[in-house]
Parts: C-alpha cells; sequence; structure tokens
C-alpha cells in the first residue's frame, strides 16, 4: 500500500491532520488514544500490518489530535467536547455525511459522545480498550480504586520520566519489554512522541474524564473489545456493554493496551464481522518476514575441479556451517538449494550478520558465498514459503559480487542505527519484480557485540511527536526514517512486538 497522504481540516485557527486509507464499501473513522502521530504508526510493521488490514474493508480514516503527530500545537490538553468536534471536522473535510467509529482508549470518550449527540452522523461504534470514566470513586467501580491506583501512579511516574520509556514501553506494551534494551528504544519513542509538559497535561486532563451521562444515549450497534489483563480493567468494557442499549462485549487474551502488539487479526477479524456482516481474511498463514538467501559462486566450476566426491564432502561441510550460524541468529532454515540457503528471521540486522558469519566461516573451506536479503510478505506453504518477497530476495541474491551480502532498500532503511554499513549499487529491475529496486552492499559492521541474543532493532512503534529540540539523536533518525518512508514493513520479531514466531501466529477466537 502507497504512503498515505496527509490532508489538513480547520477547526479555527487550528490545522488537524488526517490521512484517508483503503477504498471499501464503509467509512470508519479511527479516534486514537492520548498521542499519536500518523507517519510513525505507519513506519511501525504491526501497526501498519493493522491499519492495512482495517482498510482492506473500509475506507478508513485516521488523525492526529491537536497537539500530537502531524496537527497544530495547542497550549494544553483537548478535552472531550474539542475532541468531539475534531472528529465532527476531519469528517466534514473529507466529505463524509456519516461513518462508523472506531474509539481506542482515551479516543473512546470522545467516540461515545459523538455517536450520542450525531447518530444521524455515526452508523456503528466500536470502543477498544477504553472506559467511560478513568478513575475510582464510589459510584464508579469503588471495588478497582487499588487498581486505578496503581495505574494512575505509574502513569505519572512515566510522565515525569518522559523518556525511559515506562508509558509506551512497560505500561502499554509489557509484553514487548522482556528484552534488553528494549525500554531504551520506547523511551526515545516516547521523546519523538510529545513533549514532557504535553504528555503531564493529557494525564492530568484524562483524571477528569467522566462520559458515563452519554452511555444510555448511544442508539447505534456497538462493540466493546478488551484484552484481558491489560492495563484497562475488564470491569470497564462489562460496565460500556451494560450501559449502551444492544451493546456487545467480545474479550480476547492478552496483557498489552496498544492493540498492534500481540495478536491483533482476531481482534479485526471480529470487527470486519460486526461492521460488515462477515470475515474476509482468507489467508491466515501470510506474515511479514525477512528472507536471506546465500548462494556458492561459481559451483559449476568447482564441480569440475574438483570432482563429485570431493565436491559433495566440500558442500556437507558447508551446509553444516550454514545450519549452525542460521541457529544461532535465531533464523529458520527453510529449505537447502544444492549449493546454498533459504532462510527465514525475525530481524533483518539478524539476518544481514549472519550471512557475514557464513561467508566468513565457509572462506575457510576455499568457498565464496553470496548472498542477498529482503523484507516483506511471506505466504506459508506447508514448510515452505512463498510470495513476492521470496522472489525479491531470490533476485537479490543473483545481483551481488563473491563474498558480498546485498539488500533491498527496505532492509537498509529498516537497520537503521544498528551500525551496519552500506554501499550503494544503483537501481535495477529485478527480473519477474515489479518496479526498480535501489541494492546496496553491506560493507560494515560497528557493532563490537554482534550476537542476535541481545540485538534490539530500532523503528519499534513510535506514536506521536514532540518538538524536534527535545530528540536526541537516535530520535531524529527514527522519526526521519518513518518521515521518509512510511509505508516500510519490518518484520514482526519476538524482541519489540510480539514473541511469537511469524510462521507460528494463532488465530484466538473472540469469546
Amino acid at each position: 500500500m502507497p504512503a498515505p497522504e496527509t490532508r489538513y481540516a480547520k477547526k479555527g485557527d487550528i490545522s488537524i491532520a488526517y490521512q484517508v486509507v483503503g477504498d471499501g464499501p464503509i467509512d470508519v473513522v479511527f479516534s486514537s488514544g492520548v498521542i499519536s502521530h500518523m507517519a510513525l504508526m505507519w513506519s511501525d510493521p504491526a501497526a501498519n500490518a493493522m491499519f492495512r488490514r482495517l482498510a482492506s474493508f473500509s475506507r478508513l480514516i485516521l488523525f492526529d489530535k491537536p497537539g500530537t503527530g502531524f496537527s497544530d500545537p495547542i497550549s494544553g490538553s483537548p478535552t472531550v467536547e474539542q475532541r468531539v468536534e475534531d472528529i465532527r471536522v476531519v469528517m466534514d473535510a473529507v466529505g463524509v455525511e456519516h461513518a462508523s467509529l472506531l474509539g481506542y482508549s482515551e479516543g473512546g470518550c470522545p467516540s461515545i459522545v459523538f455517536a450520542a449527540t450525531y447518530p444521524e452522523r455515526c452508523d456503528a461504534l466500536v470502543l477498544l480498550e477504553t472506559g467511560a470514566k478513568w478513575v475510582s470513586t464510589p459510584d464508579y467501580l469503588p471495588e478497582l480504586r487499588e487498581v486505578f491506583d496503581e495505574t494512575w501512579a505509574r502513569m505519572f511516574e512515566g510522565a515525569e520520566r518522559w523518556g525511559d520509556g515506562l508509558v509506551l514501553g512497560a505500561l502499554f506494551a509489557p509484553s514487548a519489554t522482556s528484552v534488553p534494551g528494549s525500554l531504551q528504544v520506547f523511551g526515545s519513542a516516547e521523546r519523538i512522541c510529545a513533549s514532557p509538559g504535553m504528555v503531564m497535561a493529557m494525564v492530568r486532563a484524562n483524571m477528569l474524564i467522566d462520559v458515563r451521562a452519554a452511555l444510555p444515549e448511544v442508539s447505534v450497534p456497538t462493540l466493546v473489545v478488551n484484552r484481558e489483563n491489560t492495563m484497562v480493567p475488564m470491569d470497564c468494557g462489562r460496565l460500556l456493554a451494560d450501559e449502551i442499549p444492544g451493546a456487545r462485549l467480545a474479550v480476547f487474551p492478552g496483557e498489552d493496551h496498544l492493540l498492534w502488539v500481540g495478536d491483533w487479526e482476531p481482534i479485526v477479524d471480529e470487527i470486519e464481522e460486526f461492521l460488515t456482516g462477515s470475515r474476509h481474511r482468507s489467508d491466515p498463514d501470510r506474515a511479514l518476514a525477512t528472507i536471506l538467501f546465500t548462494d556458492i559462486v561459481s559451483s559449476t566450476e568447482r564441480v569440475a575441479d574438483l570432482g563429485d566426491e570431493r565436491w559433495r564432502a566440500l558442500v556437507e561441510r558447508h551446509d553444516e556451517v550454514s545450519h549452525a550460524e542460521i541457529a544461532r541468529y535465531e533464523g529458520r532454515t527453510i529449505k537447502t538449494l544444492g549449493d546454498g540457503f533459504l532462510a527465514v528471521f525475525e530481524g533483518p540486522a539478524r539476518a544481514i550478520r549472519c550471512a557475514r558469519a557464513i561467508s566468513d566461516a565457509v572462506r575457510g573451506l576455499g568457498i565464496e558465498v553470496r548472498s542477498g536479503v529482503h523484507t516483506g510478505e511471506c505466504e506459508r506453504r506447508g514448510d515452505d514459503l512463498a510470495g513476492i518477497a521470496v522472489n525479491v530476495a531470490a533476485r537479490i541474491v543473483a545481483k551481488a559480487a563473491p563474498g558480498e551480502v546485498m539488500v533491498s532498500s527496505t532492509v537498509r532503511e529498516l537497520v537503521l542505527g544498528s551500525g551496519l554499513e552500506f554501499a550503494e549499487r544503483g537501481t535495477h529491475a529485478l527480473k519477474g519484480v515489479p518496479e526498480e529496486w535501489r541494492l546496496f552492499a553491506v560493507v560494515g559492521d560497528g557493532r563490537t557485540d554482534a550476537r542476535p541474543v541481545s540485538e534490539v532493532e530500532p523503528g519499534i512503534a513510535a506514536l506521536t511527536p514532540g518538538p524536534l529540540d527535545t530528540m536526541r539523536p537516535r530520535d531524529r533518525a527514527m522519526l526521519a526514517a518513518a518521515t521518509r518512508t512510511p509505508g516500510l514493513l519490518r518484520t514482526l520479531g519476538r524482541p519489540l512486538l510480539h514473541r511469537q514466531r511469524p510462521w507460528k501466529r494463532r488465530g484466538i477466537k473472540a469469546t
């Protein structure tokens, strides 16, 4: 999917950035949580995939609320009433008379009020990981006071230490923080997302939200979605489903508040069926992955020189070395190709470093190997992989020189900040693959410890940007990459997104 064009809706003197993606038969407006940034969400692999999936059955409308993302800065946190007006202004700018609303996290509150205030403009309401009120009081979930108090304590600590990854990581996506270094990456994302002052203002404002009076006034079909063990207590979702006439509650396993971390596919399946009456996802075995092809250089000539028996022994030794390095870098061998390998990895930096390790190891055997690496969506066919990403990687390896690791421009962008160094090798037409591709050769690795177990690649989902003068060099690099190539897809790897390998993804139905 091409990078969405960003447009602006005017609300008085304030410009609200929005994007329209997809051409499905229904219009869907996504109201995001406390912070958002559309370019950075598109650059995150899981968020990218989730929004593309939503856009496969709808015309999806995204926007950054004022004070965040591409929208104009404002002096304080917007109120619920102002956020309701944001939704209306964006719909008017797009030319949408009526749409279904997806209200996520804090964005669920203005979505509820919009549905109650403008029922003629709201076809359906989906409330994702949200509640009508965010503090416990004697008349609102008093039994959860300690739970709410602990959450707010963590939220305030995270706001006071903005940039340490305590909100986007530890609180919103705990399953992604078990790998060493991940909190630093989340911290970089936080600094890009917003300034500490704006975040603190939003946190304090959210403590005052209370839209319970609007719940009985919602007359449109409503789906409430919660994961079981996130920062949003399940009772918040149950109360919404009980108080909104005819609403239905769907519960999914998981501990991550960020929708696109963990198993998001069953949630989107449920949303699609609720909004359209059916589920059209027919490819559950498709996933993003990094593909590595290796090839022994001049293998035909070597057979003639050595003879079949000696050559066979040499290839067996090559295979042993390659298998060992692929396992060391946590890849999976898909198949051997006679004089090379096809392997899949959870991250492009792993694949590159594995390819370099294989090349160095087999050189001592008197063999030169060339390698090609590409990241994209693949289709699982039994134990094999297929799809355009596999074809691209196969064509790239043919362009590599002996001992060289050649990668696509996609891979080069994805490993920004990893220490890997590249030299451009020009633009090439790859046989059987649409368009032309910029290729790069790996010429160095600035990391002193390239072992994969400690590898944390850059580019984890960031949600909203703050002032550039608050960013560190690494933050600027992340934001620049996301803005320059917002549609790039990274491998959905265990280290930072969800620890499930892409070829073992499960579908979990709602309960």
